[in-house]
């Protein structure tokens, strides 16, 4: 007792537990023991909900596992491999990576698959930094053809995509309706498509070899600023070894005179064009570059001649769909009958109607398609000598063998039909 009165006296000392009959309690207390609740942090009745900003909505994860049948018909799990998990993870955020160079194609190809399945190239902002990666790293891998025949709203919705692509061999831009002053056919002889020389990449030098241009409002003032780095650069579309030009009637023999510094042309279409002279173009193209004339069509410039290859293929499909589904169906234009009733014009009763005069239209130049033989060499390309200007003199040799000829050439008279003196008398 004494040994318990002095550690109670003590102010040092604290409390003393006892432990009797299996229950601790502190020595020298005597007041009951009241059961208190536990404390509780939040009420029952309190929940928390997670609040995302629309700025910061991310995709759901995917679930690291995959479900397969057996041949019995039962359902299985089988987890994914680490590295469809990291290439999962580097597909979600393709735009943040800085370059492609070096990795390995077979990698680099089953990436751009799953980050194409995602539209990540179809982000306004963030797409086309990532699809250069892929551009600048792997070339021609990308696309090695590209048809848009007659898809004029994804030419102009997708230009700069489109303008990415560098390692082209076959490019198709039939009936865009691009005209002279387009940027994508000043973009075909800009030095980003010369890749004939030392161009300074890790890819292969690769330089367009195919090009298809068949009805683009063309004349000849597009086709001397398209050919004028070959001629005066020795750069730019060179290596070229096709190239259609038909169906453009504001091309003409000046037009065609650019179009023969392409030495290494092995086929030309230039049908329905603004050539009046056939014979005498004729045989100014096979002395000029060795092509002849073909008798029949050729099958090289056939609308299935050329399709879209490459790891971007099924991407541009996809922008396709989206431009199409983007375009709203027009609404209908109501019938003859109702505009009639509009405007108080009775149905019964047909209209006069005032004939419209329209000029007539020239005859279309037959076919004109040409090819180089089998064993023709290619022409040697033509360097001018400083101080010699061969198309001056060719103009001066002219003037003066029409001065030394005795009997002029006369000219041949054009016969006016009744319609074309109805439309002179009109004036």
């Amino acid at each position: 007792m004494s040994h318990f009165s002095d550690l109670q006296g003590s102010e040092d000392s604290g409390p003393v537990y006892v432990r009797e009959k299996g229950r601790l309690s502190v020595a020298g207390s005597h007041c009951p023991r009241v059961k208190t609740p536990p404390v509780r942090l939040f009420s029952k009745g309190f929940s928390v909900e997670l609040c995302v900003r629309q700025g910061d909505a991310c995709k759901p994860k995917e679930k690291p596992f995959v479900f397969t049948y057996t041949e019995q018909g039962s359902l299985r799990y089988s987890a994914k491999s680490l590295f469809t998990l990291a290439l999962d993870l580097i597909a979600d955020n393709i735009q943040h990576v800085d370059s492609l160079l070096g990795f390995p194609e077979q990698v680099a190809e089953r990436l751009f698959t799953a980050a194409e399945s995602r539209q990540q190239f179809c982000h306004p902002h963030s797409g086309l930094a990532a699809l250069r990666k892929f551009t600048e790293a792997y070339g021609d891998l990308m696309l090695s053809s590209l048809c848009l025949r007659s898809k004029y709203l994804l030419v102009s919705e997708k230009m700069e995509e489109i303008k990415s692509f560098q390692g082209l061999h076959v490019l198709d831009l039939s009936c865009c309706k691009l005209g002279d002053e387009h940027e994508l056919i000043a973009h075909l002889s800009s030095e980003a498509m010369d890749r004939s020389g030392d161009c300074g990449s890790p890819l292969p030098c690769i330089s367009l070899r195919e090009l298809y241009l068949k009805d683009n409002c063309l004349s000849d003032i597009g086709v001397r600023k398209m050919t004028a780095p070959v001629r005066v650069l020795h750069r730019g579309l060179g290596k070229l070894s096709l190239l259609d030009v038909s169906c453009n009637p504001g091309i003409t023999e000046k037009g065609l005179s650019f179009l023969l510094g392409f030495k290494e042309l092995r086929f030309l279409d230039i049908s329905d064009t603004g050539v009046q002279d056939s014979v005498f173009t004729c045989k100014k193209i096979q002395t000029r570059t060795g092509l002849v004339q073909s008798k029949k069509p050729l099958p090289q410039f056939d609308e299935s001649s050329c399709r879209t290859e490459g790891w971007a293929e099924q991407l541009f499909r996809q922008w396709d769909d989206l431009v199409m589904s983007a375009i709203k169906p027009k609404k209908t234009l109501p019938s003859r009958t109702a505009a009639q009733h509009f405007y108080g014009k009775d149905k019964g009763t047909p209209e006069a109607e005032t004939p419209m005069l329209y000029e007539t239209p020239a005859a279309p130049t037959k076919h004109l398609q040409f090819y180089r033989p089998e064993g023709a060499p290619n022409p040697p390309p033509a360097v001018p000598q400083p101080g010699h200007y061969p198309g001056k003199r060719l103009k001066e040799d002219k003037h003066v063998s029409d001065r030394g000829s005795s009997q002029p050439a006369k000219k041949p008279r054009v016969a006016l039909t009744a319609d074309d003196w109805d439309l002179l008398n009109s004036y």
